[in-house]
């Protein structure tokens, strides 16, 4: 898959994901619902602002000095009978891989839930070898791969844009007879991957985070599936974004509690498993142990105003509060990163080319920094990239461009402004419409202005489309003549008094 998901454009995407009634009900009940457990799950461990505090100063460490804590890492993992290899981009770390299960002649991969994995379009790789059978073990990430891959639309809830008479339909492909009821499905699952977990001989895994001191892997999940997949087969490859790094266990139990808190609001959860090569004597884990490391862009964020983007721990947590996300979902942004981290992360790997609309999916209300657990400033960074994009690449030669700079300029000349001021009024006058004589709201039927014609600029469209556009006061009646009038009544009552 890539880090795209969709090669539709970004107005066609959002379109069909306002179309889709259940998705966005769905996506709003989980917000809901999130918000309570998230809050709840926070509130336990007191002062949540230290503990961000303390989250935030760990990640920043290790980024600052992410050369040493990789090169510790890598070291340690070698002494523990493991071997690393570093990619610098998706075709590399995809292309290793493939090289490293032919030479292991596999023939059953098994794969637990990864974004990076996904980003590197591994599936799609492996799946090109002649007689290799690969499955996702993960139950959202299984769902989407019997759905002839469907495309996620949550880093944490891949599924969520599906119901239970989709899903049912989806495992009735590969012979389940059942009903709908989740647990019944859940257990036929349980029960057909089981097989595959026992004819594995090649297992693959992401990383949350990995621990520099003594060369291990710290997975957290909620199913075990990642605890078979590294338990089972003779080799276990690990990829992991060069990011997702912690100089010790101290702090990797911190970061895996505020993790746990803000992906789904549990204390921890199910599963939090450590793994490195198999020591001499133990009865289960890998004979051979892979780490990859992948670059793919990250290293560009180094020493830019967008390192802070590398603190990031994927709880999704941006999502469930961003009023943007619950309307397209994680569709419409046509990224495996959605939401306020992708809209930040997408162009940076991705590229501003094929990314360029998402950082302006959002309303800048600032919601995402506000409970992101280890301070990202992801508000600000969206606003950064849309610097970028205007000042420094010109990404934008459409009318709207041309309709901006008109502003600039009638809004930087005080008589060009005082004139526009004069003829608000009646230039709204066409788009706004009264009810009654002291109406103050002036709305269009259901809020929108349907007439307005195809040819108007973009962002015309997207003001009055979406927006009540009311019709604005008489001239001499509108603010600054109202402060003016009453500023001079107030002098005059201080001058009398």
């Amino acid at each position: 898959m890539g880090i795209a998901t969709s090669n539709k454009p970004f107005d066609e995407r959002v379109k069909e994901a306002e179309a889709d009634n259940f998705m966005r009900a769905s996506v709003a009940k989980s917000q809901d619902a999130q918000f309570d457990k998230r809050t709840a799950a926070r509130r336990e461990l007191g002062n949540w602002e230290g503990w961000r505090d303390l989250s935030a100063q760990i990640r920043q460490h290790t980024i600052k000095y992410l050369p040493d804590y990789l090169e510790e890492f890598s070291d340690n993992v070698k002494k523990n009978g493991g071997h690393v290899f570093f990619a610098k981009d998706d075709k590399e770390a995809s292309g290793f891989i493939k090289e490293l299960a032919i030479k292991k002649h596999a023939k059953n991969v098994v794969k637990s839930k990864s974004m990076v994995t996904t980003e590197i379009d591994l599936d799609k790789t492996l799946l090109s070898i002649p007689g290799l059978a690969l499955m996702e073990t993960d139950l959202a990430e299984f769902i989407l791969q019997e759905d002839n891959w469907d495309e996620p639309t949550h880093i944490v809830f891949p599924t969520l844009h599906k119901n239970r008479d989709q899903i049912q339909k989806v495992f009735q492909k590969i012979g389940y007879t059942g009903d709908n009821v989740p647990e019944h499905m859940a257990k036929f699952v349980r029960q057909y991957l089981r097989n595959y977990f026992m004819k594995a001989d090649f297992g693959i895994t992401g990383c949350n985070f990995a621990v520099a001191n003594n060369g291990m892997i710290n997975l957290v999940t909620n199913e075990g599936n990642a605890d078979l997949t590294m338990a089972i087969p003779k080799t276990q490859v690990v990829v992991m974004g060069m990011e997702r790094i912690v100089p010790s266990l101290k702090e990797a139990e911190t970061l895996d509690n505020i993790l746990s808190r803000s992906a789904v609001g549990q204390k921890l959860t199910s599963y939090c498993s450590f793994s490195s090569a198999k020591k001499v004597g133990e009865a289960d884990g890998p004979d051979d142990f892979y780490v990859v490391i992948v670059d793919n862009g990250r290293s560009k964020m180094l020493n830019s105003e967008f390192e802070p983007m590398l603190q990031c721990i994927r709880c999704g947590s941006c999502l469930n509060v961003c009023p943007v996300y619950r309307q397209i979902g994680g569709k419409g942004y046509g990224s495996i990163y959605p939401g306020p981290m992708g809209d930040v992360l997408s162009p940076i790997l991705g590229g501003y080319q094929q990314f360029r609309d998402l950082p302006y999916a959002c309303s800048l209300c600032a919601a995402c920094t506000e409970t992101c657990p280890v301070k990202i400033p992801l508000h600000d960074l969206i606003r950064k990239h849309r610097y970028v994009e205007m000042d420094q690449l010109h990404l934008d030669h459409s009318m709207t461009n041309a309709l901006l700079k008109t502003v600039g300029k009638g809004t930087a000349s005080p008589a060009l402004f005082a004139d526009a001021m004069r003829g608000a009024h009646i230039g709204l006058k066409t788009f706004g419409k009264k009810t009654t004589e002291k109406d103050i709201k002036n709305l269009f039927p259901e809020g929108k202005v349907n007439h307005l014609p195809a040819i108007a600029p973009k962002l015309v469209h997207g003001w009055v489309d979406v927006r009540d556009l009311a019709v604005a006061p008489k001239y001499r009646e509108n603010f600054r003549h109202w402060y003016k009038k009453n500023q001079q009544l107030t002098e005059e009552e201080q001058k009398n008094d």
